[in-house]
């Protein structure tokens, strides 16, 4: 859609943040978002760029981004989550909590900063839940087919909803007591509310999609049993096997996966009872967490929150480049350096470090990491002379998923 100008000589403002010393005492979202005027002058720095990379190579879902941009740019609200809703059924997620690869790939991020596609989508979705834009949409022919869906996070439940919206009887199962996967149980509550999971589900229910929770398939609802029972069966379980970090002195207390922590809290959170003596607490400890990605500074902030005595985030890839490294052009994604929320809220971050043995004391509770600096990937050589040692009272692995 040709857009007539562009106000890119505008300079890029994001959305901010409550002050960290306020936010801390809360595990509310703590985003600002910025006025109308601000959101459309944003939108209106898109320059109907001939090929959107934005759209075409950044967007895993191809988000139809200049629209949308351009219909923002000029006050259509309402047509511009048309646009959103015709390619996301999770904006609200995506919004909060994708890494944003279509600012990576803008056009405007070859010289300058990119356009704010990820404020914009997210002001989008809220204004349209606001303005009850977000209906039940049921489809208008049943198909007579039937279709379990097998896990309730982000991809179970979007295919759960395309499904039923083609006419299909759509049944979706989720181990857990509460629907939402990794949304619920894994992203913290300051990244992501648990209410917004909530009406989407009230949106998929009044659709007609069925939802059964308590529901492990594979053992209290055998395989058999749904293949006699659905035409189909689409597998959404995501991955939940945590690699682990097997040294010397793996088997003392204190050390968790890091998809042990963050789910408790967010039970806690919401209501939920936890066993005191299974209960994860970071309150006055020194911390370590082994694991330099987003499920790492989910950790962060949970501990910041906690009060720990201190946080230390150890990452075993080299520091990136303050920009992007030239081994990664535009539009690819980009090898720099990430700052996220939590690490404005405090903690040490260690590059080019490997944690080569947990000590304990004498009554098997974890006190210790040792460590050693290594060369770059792929061998990572350990750099003689390096060899550290950090107190340590509760160790999370954040090493991602096998």
């Amino acid at each position: 859609m040709a857009q007539e100008t562009s106000s890119v000589d505008r300079p890029r403002v994001g959305p901010s943040h409550l002050p960290v010393r306020e936010r801390l005492q809360t595990w509310n979202e703590f985003t600002i978002a910025p006025s109308e005027s601000v959101l459309r002058e944003q939108a209106g720095r898109c320059i109907d760029c001939g090929v959107p990379y934005c759209h075409a190579i950044g967007c895993p879902i191809a988000n139809l981004i200049p629209e949308w941009n351009e219909l923002v740019a000029s006050g259509d609200w309402h047509e511009a989550f048309l646009r959103l809703e015709a390619t996301n059924n999770l904006p609200e997620v995506t919004g909060r909590i994708c890494p944003a690869p279509c600012e990576a790939a803008c056009t405007l991020a070859v010289n300058t900063d990119a356009v704010t596609i990820e404020q914009t989508e997210l002001a989008i979705i809220e204004r349209a839940w606001a303005s009850g834009w977000v209906v039940p949409r049921p489809p208008e022919h049943e198909s007579g087919r039937s279709v379990a869906v097998v896990g309730s996070g982000p991809a179970g439940l979007a295919a759960a909803q395309q499904l039923r919206r083609a006419g299909h009887a759509v049944t979706l199962l989720e181990r857990s007591p509460q629907l939402g996967g990794l949304l619920r149980y894994g992203i913290p509550d300051f990244k992501m509310e648990k209410h917004l999971i909530d009406r989407r589900i009230l949106q998929m229910e009044a659709e007609g999609v069925t939802f059964r929770t308590g529901a492990h398939v594979g053992a209290d609802v055998p395989l058999d049993h749904l293949r006699s029972d659905f035409h189909a069966i689409l597998l959404a379980g995501g991955a939940e096997r945590s690699r682990d970090l097997n040294i010397p002195g793996r088997e003392l207390n204190g050390i968790f996966f890091a998809m042990d922590f963050l789910p408790q809290h967010n039970r806690r959170n919401a209501g939920d009872f936890v066993l005191e003596d299974r209960w994860i607490s970071a309150a006055g400890k020194h911390v370590v967490i082994i694991g330099g990605g987003d499920t790492g500074a989910d950790c962060l902030g949970t501990c910041h929150r906690q009060k720990a005595a201190s946080i230390r985030q150890f990452e075993i890839m080299p520091l990136p480049p303050g920009l992007r490294a030239p081994s990664t052009p535009w539009p690819l994604w980009p090898l720099m350096l990430r700052t996220e929320s939590s690490h404005e809220e405090g903690g040490q971050r260690h590059w080019s470090i490997l944690t080569t043995r947990f000590n304990g004391d004498d009554r098997g509770n974890v006190r210790s990491l040792a460590t050693v600096a290594v060369g770059p990937p792929p061998a990572f050589e350990p750099v003689p002379g390096t060899q550290e040692e950090f107190p340590a009272d509760l160790v999370l692995l954040a090493l991602g998923f096998t």
